[in-house]
């Protein structure tokens, strides 16, 4: 009997792929499908919903495709999708009311301020583990059925329904029999008590939401029904689903409490895994659901480097270093040490755990001696001390989730370069580990679905299949990390406005 296969869904922001594991989690075959941008005005973002599914149908279709494997040995679906995009659509037709509004929208600013004015901000983030911010679902949704004509008295009718990404995804890819999302998507709407482990009436209400128009919440390895034959061709469960920083994390095999991981993209996402105790923020992190499998539920500290990869593409676009990221981190090696020169990328603000949208970026430490190897440096450094700043808000939070031994498993573009993992270790002082495979997100899907549909026994087993890594150890001396550390916080002072 052939072994049985997963086919993983990852519905990002820029693009719709597909990926065919195999139960040892290695890649046998992918495709893939570029995703367009609609900006209708400024701060605006949107997708078309209706593209995203026939992407989905094209990408399933075309790896198993090239895999050269038959469908029969598909034992099961998982989907990973961005978080916080969502949908509004007919029950009946199918059709969306209205375009996606996607995770980094900003319109409903002015909504979430109002809210937060008028002192509500302390009780959401009691329920919800978030803050009032555009960029979660609540608000987003709150605005289609304000602005689409007649859509509120048709959501009080119960003909529309609404989701995020998976939620959609997985109603089409069923023929309209499911309509169901995973706890990891629902505790990124404002509109899930995280403790609870259900949709809240009270959020519902002050948000303007009828609950009636919400999924199902099942865990990350359940029965999300199965795929209509004309599909695929054939019936295939769908048995996994999570957000996709949720599945990095499985991905990563960060399932106990004080594993962690960050992927370092435009931005930077890290998340430490705080076992069944979902940890407050002192320093305004996001608590999340981890993962919710088997009933239980697990939760982890969620912080948002703004600029990462971006402050490496800054180097080329607006200061002319020549031949990409490449060519920057040589440049970037051959820095004096100890130089002095710091650089805070707030080019759109700081994110976790400042929290400043008004910083703007700025370049300190300049002498005579200084120029771009030692510019470029600090910007690498920069996602560096990012992710310092990060970690010592975690365990500020959580300190009973940092064992003695810690260490930082990492992905993204980033990631792939051994001299910026090295630098990393350096500057946090913690053991890096680099993932050998970076498709992560979507491994992270398919080990949750390989759980859902009996492959493995548990999610310990399932992260048995987490990427092979290189690992990276603090080589700086303490004296050196804490002087750079000091000078980063200095220089973050000079920018902050609040």
């Amino acid at each position: 009997m052939a072994e049985p296969l997963i086919l993983a869904l990852d519905q990002g922001t820029t693009s719709t792929r597909a990926i065919l594991f195999d139960a040892a989690g290695r890649a046998l075959a992918e495709a893939g499908r570029p995703l367009q941008q609609h900006y209708p005005e400024d701060g605006w973002v949107e997708h078309d919903a209706e593209e995203i599914f026939r992407a989905c149908v094209e990408v399933l279709r075309e790896a198993v495709e090239k895999s050269g494997r038959d469908l029969s040995e598909v034992a099961a679906i998982g989907v990973t999708n961005q978080r916080e995009t969502v949908v509004l659509w007919d029950r009946v037709s199918g059709r969306p009311v209205h375009k996606a509004i996607v995770w980094q929208d900003r319109r409903t600013e002015p909504r979430c301020r109002a809210l937060r004015d008028t002192g509500h901000e302390a009780r959401v983030t009691e329920l919800t583990g978030l803050l009032l911010d555009p960029y979660f679902s609540g608000t987003k949704l709150a605005w289609l059925l304000d602005q689409v004509p007649g859509a509120r008295e048709r959501a009080r009718a119960g003909e529309l329904l609404a989701g995020t990404i998976d939620a959609w995804v997985i109603w089409k890819l069923t023929g309209g029999r499911v309509h169901a999302t995973d706890a990891t998507n629902a505790s990124r709407t404002l509109l899930f008590d995280i403790h609870a482990g259900d949709w809240s009436a009270e959020l519902g209400n002050l948000l303007g939401v009828p609950l009636n128009i919400l999924p199902q919440v099942h865990d990350c390895a359940s029965d999300f029904g199965h795929t209509d034959e004309g599909v695929l061709g054939r019936a295939i469960p769908i048995r996994g689903v999570a957000g996709d920083q949720q599945a990095a994390l499985m991905g990563q095999g960060c399932i106990r409490p004080g594993e962690m991981k960050a992927t370092y993209g435009t931005g930077c996402f890290m998340l430490v895994n705080t076992g069944e105790t979902a940890a407050p923020s002192r320093a305004r992190l996001l608590t999340t659901v981890a993962a919710r499998v088997g009933g239980r539920t697990t939760y982890a500290l969620e912080g948002a480097i703004f600029i990462a990869g971006a402050a490496i593409q800054w180097l080329g676009e607006g200061l002319g270093i020549a031949g990409g990221p490449k060519a920057a981190e040589a440049l970037a090696a051959t820095a004096r040490e100890d130089h002095g020169v710091v650089l805070v990328p707030a080019f759109t603000g700081l994110g976790a755990p400042w929290w400043d949208a008004d910083a703007r970026g700025a370049l300190l430490g300049l002498t005579r001696d200084a120029g771009l190897a030692e510019i470029a440096q600090a910007a690498f450094d920069s996602c560096a001390l990012q992710t310092r700043d990060l970690l010592e808000a975690m365990r500020g939070d959580a300190p009973g989730a940092f064992a003695a031994g810690a260490e930082l498993r990492i992905d993204g573009g980033m990631s792939r370069s051994p001299w910026f993992s090295q630098r990393l270790a350096d500057l946090t002082g913690l053991g890096v580990c680099r993932a050998t495979y970076q498709e992560t997100t979507a491994l992270g899907a398919a080990l949750f679905a390989g759980v859902g549909a009996g492959l493995y026994r548990d999610v310990a087993e399932a992260a048995t299949a987490r990427p092979e890594t290189q690992s990276f150890a603090p080589a700086m001396e303490h004296a050196r990390r804490e002087a750079a550390y000091v000078r980063w916080l200095d220089a973050v002072t000079r920018v902050r406005t609040g």
